[in-house]
C-alpha cells in the first residue's frame, strides 16, 4: 500500500508508458513492424468492469480519468501514454483502478527495446513504483498495479504481472484474482 509521501490519500495519480521505437534495419525494407504499446485503466465497481480508459476512449464516463494521447510508435523521450487519474472527482461506485499496458501490435515485452511503465503521485511528482517491461518475457500484457478506495481514501498496490492480452478487453477475464 502506498499513500502519497505527506501520509495523506492519494488524490491524483498519473500512470504513464514509454518505448522506444522499432529498429529499422536497412538490409530488410519495409519489414519492421511499428511497436504499438497500449497504457489503460480499468475501473471496476466491486467485480464488476464500469469503464475503461485506453485508446479507444480517452476520458471516463464522470471525466476524472483521462489517457493524454495515443502515441503509435514510441517516438520522443520519455513518456509516451500517460493517464491521469483525479481521485477527488471518480465516481462514489467505482472500488478499484487496474493500471494496465498491453503489445496492441503483438510484441512481446522482451522484444521491445526501453519499454518501461510508472506510476507516480500527481500532487508530489514522486514516482510510487516503476517497472522495467523490456525484463518481461514472452508476454504481451502487464498488469503494473491498481489503486484501491480504502477507509483513510485511495491506495496504490503494486501487482507486477505479466499476462498475455494485447487489447484491454482481453485482459479483464484475468483480473478477477486481484479483485480481492
Amino acid at each position: 500500500m502506498v499513500p502519497n509521501s505527506g501520509g495523506d490519500s492519494l488524490a491524483v495519480v498519473q500512470m504513464a508508458a514509454g518505448w522506444d521505437p522499432a529498429a529499422k534495419r536497412r538490409w530488410l525494407p519495409g519489414k519492421t513492424k511499428d511497436i504499438d504499446l497500449n497504457a489503460s485503466a480499468l475501473l471496476f465497481a466491486g467485480d464488476a468492469i464500469v469503464d475503461v480508459v485506453y485508446h479507444e476512449q480517452l476520458t471516463s464516463q464522470d471525466g476524472s480519468v483521462r489517457l493524454l494521447g495515443d502515441n503509435t510508435t514510441g517516438e520522443g523521450d520519455g513518456d509516451d501514454e500517460i493517464i491521469t487519474l483525479d481521485l477527488t472527482r471518480i465516481s462514489p461506485q467505482v472500488t478499484t483502478v487496474f493500471f494496465l499496458v498491453t503489445c496492441y501490435t503483438g510484441q512481446t515485452f522482451e522484444k521491445i527495446e526501453n519499454a518501461f511503465c510508472r506510476v507516480v503521485d500527481g500532487m508530489t511528482k514522486t514516482e510510487i513504483a516503476r517497472y522495467d517491461l523490456s525484463k518481461i518475457h514472452a508476454h504481451t500484457g502487464f498488469l503494473a498495479g491498481k489503486l484501491v478506495r480504502a477507509h483513510q481514501g485511495w491506495e496504490f498496490r503494486s501487482i507486477d504481472e505479466e499476462i498475455q492480452a494485447e487489447h484491454p478487453v482481453e485482459a479483464v477475464p484475468q483480473l478477477a484474482p486481484f479483485l480481492a
